[in-house]
């Protein structure tokens, strides 16, 4: 394959992955705590570095797991205790980030994964990297981790797609009927924070922040069906990915800013022009509801 068919293979994997999971994070309302893990696993990334001395194997996944698990708890404690949502989220997502910046700088500040690459990601570089098996190359070790996670994700949603479609919308409900609604909570929190981690060192976490809420908030206003929902956004995904790419490469700009940069356009338009909820439907339906409501004064 072509050096750019790699890296829009790895944009619309980030994409696709990305934008799962966070159809259910926003119909549970909470986009922000996504974007919190998509910054803390910063630390579980040093750390499994630090213990294992290797950017490659399971440590940095198994890191950014357990530290996307922490930030969910630490949240959900301060919650029960009182600390508004947003101010809870505010507080554990800018003390882990910075607790991990720290030791980045500390103790990793030889590896190519500097906190400008942490944000702004370089997906440039990944055809470079690629996986040898048998003399053969395979592709770029980041397009195969990023396939691993949207496979596991996949069958983690298609074996509890049910209880995850009831938990979303009616909590109390699924805890009326015995389904684990912690658990569950948790079992998301853990693939939120893989799927992070896996494309955390490819697209950045800019990018990651912009698929994981932007094409799933984009779909919410086009669709009141779940699986449409998640078909969609991975739809918008994938385009945002595909012509951030080619506008990357016109205007010679961040491709990771000018993919995310493109799925906040997408969202824009169906703001706007969603048939049911955007702007102008809504305008015109109370434009409409005025009118008849006129119409009947007239009338009595």
């Amino acid at each position: 394959m072509t050096y750019d068919l790699w890296i829009i293979i790895t944009g619309s994997l980030v994409a696709v992955t990305c934008s799962m999971v966070g159809c259910f994070l926003i119909l549970r309302k909470m986009a922000m705590l996504a974007d919190a893990i998509s910054h803390t696993v910063l630390l579980g990334i040093v750390g499994g570095y630090l213990v294992s001395r290797s950017l490659e194997g399971p440590s940095l996944l198994i890191g950014a797991v357990v530290v996307g698990l922490l930030t969910a708890l630490f949240v959900q404690l301060l919650s029960g205790k009182g600390v508004q949502a947003d101010a809870a989220i505010g507080v554990v997502f800018t003390f882990l980030f910075a607790v991990g910046v720290i030791l980045l700088s500390v103790f990793a500040g030889n590896i190519h994964l500097d906190v400008d690459h942490a944000l702004m990601g370089e997906i440039t570089f990944i055809p470079w990297d690629t996986f040898e098996w048998n003399g053969m190359e395979l592709g770029p070790k980041a397009v195969w981790l990023l396939l691993f996670v949207f496979l596991v994700n996949l069958l983690i949603i298609s074996l509890c797609y049910k209880e995850f479609k009831i938990s979303s919308f009616d909590p109390e409900m699924a805890v009326a009927i015995g389904i684990p609604v912690l658990l569950l909570h948790y079992l998301q929190m853990g693939m939120l924070s893989i799927t992070t981690v896996a494309s955390f060192d490819s697209v950045g976490a800019i990018l990651v922040v912009a698929m994981l809420i932007v094409p799933a908030s984009t779909a919410y206003l086009l669709t009141d069906k779940l699986l449409s929902m998640l078909f969609i956004s991975a739809s918008i995904g994938v385009i945002s990915a595909i012509s951030g790419y080619y506008l990357a490469t016109l205007l010679n700009v961040s491709i990771s800013g000018a993919m995310a940069t493109l799925t906040g356009i997408l969202f824009t338009l169906a703001f706007l022009f969603s048939p049911k909820h955007g702007y102008l439907a809504k305008k015109r339906a109370q434009r409409n509801f005025v009118k008849k409501a006129a119409i009947d004064g007239e009338n009595n």
